[in-house]
């Protein structure tokens, strides 16, 4: 994966996520929060700002290591194979991250982690723009990079079925109240931080510098010629969750 090429720019300019996420998931009272694919520690900071213990298992040691400079526990791994030494959570969480792990096997690694009665959240933001910034978005990747405007999640599209993929796990791992919600919340962004979140996404930062050069240039004038130097989009935030049974053993 290429997200820990530059785990600062990534921190600086991947979206949060809205405080009413966080009220669900902690609606419970949970205090002990593993937090997986952790990255940079945008979900587990969100978490500790709660009052939550967090520990993080996250695969890429330089996300890791951004991580931990902000006095996060991190420990490394992929869910799968990671070991919790025995140890319980009252929630798992997963932002944005999730489809990087097995759907099955990582709900069944849940149910070894997880206290009975305990929570799982699994959330991804998608961008839903107005449609004057859509349509003039697309006009410039069809022109500049045919084909990425067909699936790119900064684009508002990328829609593949990771809510169910994510929900048909948990359901064959043994979890129950499988629900699904949705958070939508504005973010306002200038050329220049639009221009640096593009950067922190795969498909722009494997893109040919070529093509992505001349696209991002393209996109920088288009912001600042028709919008004045920024633009407001809109952020759908959504959220699959579950919990164990309260007998789980």
């Amino acid at each position: 994966m290429s997200f820990g090429a530059d785990p600062g720019l990534y921190d600086r300019t991947r979206p949060s996520y809205p405080d009413a996420l966080l009220d669900r998931l902690l609606a419970d009272g949970a205090r002990d929060v593993l937090d997986v694919g952790c990255g940079t520690g945008i979900v587990s900071r969100l978490f500790r700002a709660r009052g939550c213990q967090v520990i993080g298992v996250e695969p890429d040691p330089r996300m890791a290591e951004f991580a931990r400079r902000s006095g996060l526990s991190v420990e490394p791994g992929r869910l799968e194979d990671w070991d919790p030494g025995g140890r319980r959570f009252d929630l798992l969480v997963a932002g944005q991250a999730w489809h990087w792990v097995d759907p099955v096997a990582g709900a069944v690694k849940a149910t070894a982690v997880l206290r009975p009665g305990g929570r799982i959240g699994l959330f991804w933001n998608w961008a839903l723009h107005p449609p004057e910034v859509g349509e003039a978005f697309d006009a410039v990747y069809s022109a500049l990079a045919p084909g990425l405007d067909g699936h790119s999640i900064v684009l508002g599209m990328g829609a593949d079925d990771r809510f169910g993929l994510a929900a048909g796990g948990l359901a064959e791992a043994g979890f129950e109240r499988i629900e699904q919600a949705e958070f939508r919340w504005p973010a306002t962004y200038t050329a220049a931080h639009w221009h640096d979140h593009l950067l922190t996404h795969s498909d722009h930062q494997t893109m040919d510098p070529g093509i992505r050069g001349p696209l991002l240039a393209a996109v920088d004038r288009l912001i600042e010629d028709r919008w004045g130097g920024s633009f407001t989009t809109t952020y759908r935030s959504v959220l699959v969750t579950a919990v164990t049974p309260p007998g789980w053993s």
